[in-house]
């Protein structure tokens, strides 16, 4: 599933490619994929110009002229991907499938939005899970989804103090299903999580309520700075993607742990191992990161 470096690399592609942009059409092949009806369909989105892209955690919010927004969430293997019409500009990110690079509509295909100049831009699922939902721009923030997310850890307001008092509510919980959990904070998913917690020396099932405030402030500072990274580097989506300047997702070349299971730790040199930690693949060192009885 995109992670909170994923999106945000799909919306700085978006903002440079189809702010401005008119909607003249739209075609989908799965109801579920675009839960809208016909008449706001016809009356807040055809016509409509594209004013803007933010996102919020994992979902990216295009606004439009109409005072509606189209809310895209991509889910486990949701794409969004830009084909203009009479240059070779093509902007892709999502799950790395050939979808990213291959001519399109395909059979993944679920809804594509054309614009006045005749370029595209297609949502692609295989599973079906995601969804572009058309929402009155003062009413996204009041969707379910939204009002059950945890605060952006990059934000400028969100301090160590914001995220020691987010995790207090899980006492419980195993640290990296607490980071997992998106009504802790927004956006962070398997890979980050994973880097994080080593970076902060902390074992994946250490419970919460066994880590110290100089531990938790550590793995926030760690947080925040991998997810810093991980933008700069385009993502983690490095097979068949385009970022939005042209370069592949790269952060898996320099990540410290993630899918180095049988690798020298980069900190101590001890093997890395997977193992199985809130129901995910989860890859750290049994020395740098000791487990607590």
């Amino acid at each position: 599933m995109p992670e909170l470096p994923e999106v945000e690399t799909v919306k700085r592609g978006l903002n440079k490619r189809i702010v401005g942009k008119v909607i003249a059409d739209v075609t989908y092949d799965w109801p579920k994929s675009f839960p809208n009806n016909k008449a706001d369909i016809t009356n807040f989105l055809i016509g409509a110009r594209v004013k803007g892209i933010s996102r919020r955690g994992k979902a990216i919010i295009i606004t439009l002229s109409s005072g509606y927004a189209l809310v895209v969430h991509l889910k486990m293997t949701g794409q969004l991907v830009y084909v203009s019409a009479k240059s070779n500009d093509r902007f892709g990110a999502g799950h790395p499938t050939d979808s990213l690079v291959a001519a399109l509509p395909d059979t993944s295909t679920r809804v594509t939005l054309r614009f006045s100049d005749e370029s595209k831009l297609y949502f692609n699922d295989q599973r079906k899970f995601g969804w572009m939902r058309l929402v009155p721009r003062q009413l996204v923030d009041e969707l379910p989804f939204f009002q059950l997310l945890g605060p952006e850890p990059l934000d400028d307001t969100f301090n160590e103090s914001d995220f020691q008092k987010r995790f207090a509510r899980r006492q419980n919980s195993m640290i990296k299903a607490a980071l997992l959990n998106q009504s802790t904070i927004a956006g962070v998913g398997n890979i980050y999580a994973d880097e994080a917690l080593w970076g902060a020396k902390i074992h994946p099932r250490s419970r919460v309520r066994m880590l110290h405030a100089n531990e938790l402030n550590t793995l926030f500072t760690e947080l925040r700075d991998i997810l810093q990274k991980a933008i700069a580097s385009g993502g983690s989506t490095d097979k068949n993607y385009v970022s939005a300047d042209g370069k592949k997702g790269s952060y898996l070349q320099i990540a410290r742990v993630f899918r180095r299971d049988g690798q020298p730790c980069y900190r101590c040199g001890n093997t890395i191992e997977k193992i199985r930690v809130a129901g995910r693949g989860t890859h750290m060192c049994s020395v740098c990161q000791k487990e607590r009885p």
